[in-house]
């Protein structure tokens, strides 16, 4: 379902979070025009963040690709770009020179550490906007290094889906009163705004400010296990009801190191590593078959590519091939119509397309998919 039909976005090519966000924007119906440099069809973000897009070549250093842009600026409901701060200005094409054009415009801003701050004209990377946010610190077990997966902590959850929220409340405004906004959307901000669910369960107790001391990173029911195989699985099994159903479905129930409160802490150390051992004996499989059926709060670990060939995954249709490449489909989903994966674009596919059709009848034209 193309549920974003009616909306027009421009990218200024970049990297990471950017051309996710206007990915996700396309995928749900959106016409997205991105903007690349020659150079930047080697870009790590590859063919599959084209996915659904058009893409024309344009140097914005030129004179020329300026104008282009603004050409396209003229009739688009949004614009995302991913520059240190002060760049887009000093090419011409900052808020001020845009909004003149397009009153209505949503000029999308993603960088990881804001417009403004200290860190502004810094460099970094998902890591390191997770790192300062406060949102890696609890991401490993209390006696390990703190790691994330690549580019989802940051760039993805705290970046693109705050600029996607920024963008649609922007034209949401804009279609009402006819005034755009320039969304700031710093990877700091984002990452550390989804900490509040982990900020409330700090008041009540449940999540301490030392490592090691919290339900999600010392106790035995909130864990993850290695299996016999070297695979791992999770339990998650926090409310009463579950953690029974846990110790009897592992024939522990009435076991004298499982006996008393499931909150005792200084239990915790010894039932885990009875549950370690446990694991341990038998592999991945093994549990998966005991556990999963049950309501015990279980899943394995499994990498993208075992996940696709998970009954439930494959039921959902999560995973699929297209155009030669591995992907996710699009999510959420509406009316559980099934998705049409757009097209991979190659870098500048529509360069002579668009100019073309700006040539002849102007930035109206262009925005006729």
């Amino acid at each position: 379902m193309k549920v974003l039909d009616s909306v027009r976005v421009l990218e200024i090519g970049g990297l990471g979070p950017g051309p996710f966000c206007a990915m996700h924007l396309a995928d749900l119906g959106a016409d997205v025009i991105s903007v690349v440099r020659k150079d930047q069809g080697g870009s790590p973000t590859g063919s599959l963040l084209n996915r659904g897009k058009r893409s024309v070549f344009a140097d914005l250093k030129t004179e020329e690709g300026r104008r282009l842009v603004l050409a396209l600026v003229q009739d688009a409901d949004a614009l995302i770009e991913g520059m240190r701060p002060g760049v887009m200005e000093r090419l011409g094409l900052g808020p001020e020179e845009c909004l003149a054009l397009n009153p209505r415009l949503v000029y999308g801003r993603m960088t990881g550490w804001g417009q403004s701050g200290p860190l502004a004209p810094r460099a970094g990377h998902d890591a390191n906007y997770a790192a300062v946010s406060g949102a890696l610190w609890g991401s490993s077990p209390a006696d390990a290094r703190p790691v994330s997966p690549f580019a989802v902590l940051g760039d993805i959850a705290g970046g693109a889906m705050y600029l996607m929220t920024g963008l649609l409340s922007g034209i949401l405004q804009a279609r009402a009163t006819g005034s755009g906004t320039v969304v700031d959307a710093a990877i700091v901000d984002g990452a550390a705004h989804m900490l509040n669910l982990n900020l409330s369960a700090r008041q009540r107790g449940v999540v301490a400010d030392e490592r090691g001391r919290s339900m999600y990173d010392s106790s035995p029911f909130y864990e993850t296990y290695v299996c016999a195989d070297g695979k791992h699985v999770t339990l998650g099994a926090i409310e009463p009801q579950f953690y029974a159903l846990l110790l009897a479905t592992l024939g522990l129930a009435g076991d004298p190191d499982f006996a008393g409160d499931q909150w005792d802490k200084a239990a915790w150390p010894a039932r885990r590593a009875r549950l370690a051992a446990l694991f341990l004996t038998q592999p991945r499989a093994h549990w998966q078959a005991l556990l999963e059926p049950t309501d015990v709060c279980f899943g394995a670990v499994l990498s993208p590519v075992e996940a696709a060939e998970h009954p439930h995954m494959r039921a959902r249709g999560v995973y699929r091939e297209h155009q030669g490449a591995f992907q996710a489909v699009p999510a959420p989903r509406f009316d559980g119509a099934p998705y049409l994966l757009g097209d991979m674009c190659a870098p500048g596919a529509h360069t002579e397309q668009v100019l073309a059709q700006l040539a002849a009848q102007g930035a109206k034209a262009v925005w006729r998919r």
